[in-house]
This record gives structure tokens, sequence and C-alpha cells, in this order.
């Protein structure tokens, strides 16, 4: 289950569906009629029982929405609705440290080894090298627990009803990761790795005494107001109005069953991918973050700064947490994305956090090229 969630969390799973774009010509025009128009042909295409688009610019809103919640009952989407936001989860988890770096509770150069002694030994892992920058731009060298064989298996077909109410913590996640060698000396390359951030929030809770989840409501979810976010840890259930969650369960049928995979504990996922959401809320947060409302200048320079990511979603450079994507006409986006059974969003925006785009489809087969066509079209100038 865990290695299902990595892959899809990452986004580069997409990279394996068909790759062909819906076509729409770009526009920024009041009413929004090109992401409109992409949401309509993303359900009459059949690549998701649902999807809708949240937009933010200045003072004005937008949002739209195609298709369903729930195939059986036609319900239809609606803007309140929460939904499991996968690694878009690992904004809120870096903008948590960045808070307690601000507070002088943490400083980015501490070696993990100086907040978690002895959590490394017996490993090929050399904590006192390994910075607490270095999980949060994904250049550690962590092997992510999520690609072990075995946790993977876990999570594909029959075997996921076999584990959807499994409950892991965090020590056994790491223990998972730090059983396999690294992937490279720490600062070396940037490497995808939901244990970085797994680590993170386990410095984030020896650093203050709390849990993650009280720091989490503490810096971000009670200052923004953000009424339909929370993590959940190993409850099932997702509270309040929620779209149904549609997965294939990782099959590589061509013409896959879908399953309802809305009732699920995540703390396989936990600070990595554990987050529930809304539209609304994400905007919120992204345009408050950007917009430097929650964090301090200096580490929201700390935040923005980027490495390189070779291999991953293309056009993008990892910040802390955060990723800038340049679209097909040249301009960068900002935000996260995230992944997970039955939920795939991705919420991005212009660097001062005036502008603001979040989407999300309840279903997990559609290709990547849904979102960025919804980008582009809400982004880029229009053709002429």
């Amino acid at each position: 289950m865990l290695a299902s969630q990595s892959a899809m969390a990452t986004l580069l799973a997409a990279a394996l569906l068909p790759t062909t774009a819906l076509t729409a010509a770009a526009s920024s025009a009041p009413g929004h009629s090109k992401v409109q128009q992409l949401l309509d042909q993303t359900v009459a295409a059949k690549l998701a029982p649902g999807m809708v688009a949240d937009i933010r610019d200045g003072r004005r809103s937008w949002f739209g929405s195609a298709g369903v919640s729930d195939t059986k009952t036609g319900r239809k989407r609606q803007q309140n609705q929460r939904f499991r936001i996968g690694s878009a989860s690992k904004a809120f988890t870096a903008t948590v440290v960045l808070k307690l770096v601000a507070e002088g509770k943490l400083r980015l150069d501490d070696p993990v080894g100086k907040h978690l002694p002895g959590l490394f030994d017996g490993s090929a892992y050399e904590p006192g090298k390994i910075t607490v920058r270095q999980l949060l731009n994904q250049t550690s060298g962590i092997y992510a627990y999520s690609d072990d064989e075995k946790f993977f298996a876990t999570g594909v077909g029959a075997e996921w009803f076999k584990h959807r109410y499994d409950t892991y913590t965090p020590q056994q996640l790491v223990k998972t990761a730090l059983a396999h060698p690294p992937t490279g000396e720490p600062g070396q390359r940037f490497r995808y790795s939901n244990t970085n951030f797994i680590l993170a929030a386990m410095i984030v809770e020896k650093a203050t005494g709390k849990t993650f989840e009280q720091e989490l409501r503490r810096t971000v979810i009670r200052p923004l107001r953000l009424t339909g976010t929370s993590l959940p840890g190993a409850t099932a259930t997702i509270r309040g109005p929620h779209p149904v969650h549609y997965s294939t369960l990782f099959s590589r049928d061509p013409k896959p069953t879908v399953y309802d995979a809305t009732e699920m504990n995540q703390s396989f996922a936990w600070s990595a991918g554990g987050i529930i959401s809304t539209t609304g809320d994400l905007n919120r947060f992204f345009a408050a973050l950007f917009g430097g409302r929650v964090l301090p200048a200096a580490q929201l320079r700390e935040m923005l700064t980027t490495v390189p990511t070779e291999g991953w979603i293309p056009g993008t450079r990892y910040g802390l947490g955060i990723f800038e994507q340049k679209l097909p006409c040249g301009i960068s986006v900002w935000g996260n994305a995230g992944a997970t059974y039955g939920s795939w969003s991705y919420s991005m925006g212009t660097r001062d956090g005036k502008h603001r785009l979040t989407t999300q489809v309840n279903g997990d087969w559609a290709p990547l090229s849904v979102f960025t066509d919804v980008l582009a079209a809400e982004f880029c100038p229009a053709a002429s």
C-alpha cells in the first residue's frame, strides 16, 4: 500500500498512462470557459468520474465542475467537498518545520542525528551528514520506504483490501527505508522519497514535545482557518462532505476494474501524504504561504530556493516541500500536487500567491496532461 502511495504521490505513475492531451486554446478570460471545457472533456473521455477547479485571482473567484461524486447515485461534484490530497501534504509539513525554524526551535542545517539519536544505528546511513534542509528538498539520499518491494505489494489489487485498515507507525516506515542502502550522498542529487517527510515530522515532535498533528493545527490550520483540512492519522473515514474516491488499485489491465477506495487508513502516508483538504482550503493555504503571510521572509526565501529534478515531473524544480513547474508557454507556476488511491489534485499559481488554481479528480487513472492542460488554460496567455 505504501509503495502505491509513493508512486502516485510523485505523479510519475502518470508517465505510464496515455499522454494524449485534451485540446483547448489557452485563455484567462472571465468565466474561465476554457477551464470548464477541459473539465467537461476529461469526464467525457472517462478519465475521471468527476473533476473540479477552484480559481482565486485577487478578489475574484470561480468554481467549475464536471461529472459526479458518486457514479451510483449521480450526485454532482460540489465546491466544499473534502478529499485526500496525497503529496500536497508535503507543503504543509515543510511549512510546520520552517515555522519552528523561525521560532528558533530548529535549524535547517541541523543534522538529522541531532534530533533523532539512535534511529539510524545499524544502517548504512550517516545521520550526522544529513540535514533537515536535505529532507525537505529531497536530496538526503534516504531510500523511499514506499519503494520497498514487499510494501508495494500490499497496495496492489486484492492485497489492498487485505491491508486497507493496517496502521503503521513512523518508526516502522523509517525502518523499512533504512533496510535499503542510500540512493546517493547527502546533498548530491534530488531523489523523491516519502521517508524524508516522515523524518521531518518526527523531528517536529522531538523538538516540540507535541504530536505533529498538534503542531500542524497550531502553526497552519488554526491561523488560516482551514476548516476542511485535517490529518486523520489512522482514522479510515473522510468526515464531512466528500466524493467517492475511485481507484484501479494499480491494475495493469487495459480495462481495469474500478473500486471504491474512499475508506482507508492512511497512516502509511502520514506527514508525507495523509492530509485531507478542500479546493478552497488549498487555495487559501498556498495564497497565504506564497503571499508571505505564513512564514517570515527569510524562511520563505529558503522554501523557494530550488534544486533540479531530473527524471521527475518534466519542467520542474523542487524547493522545500513545494515545486516550481514551467508550463509549455514558458510561464512558471508554484505549489504542490499529489495523488493517492482515488484522488489526484494539483494546486498551483503565481509566485506572489495572488492567482491560484486548485483542481482535483476523484479517480486515479488520468494522465498528467489533464492537469497541465488546465494550468496552461488558466495561466498561459490566450492564443492569438
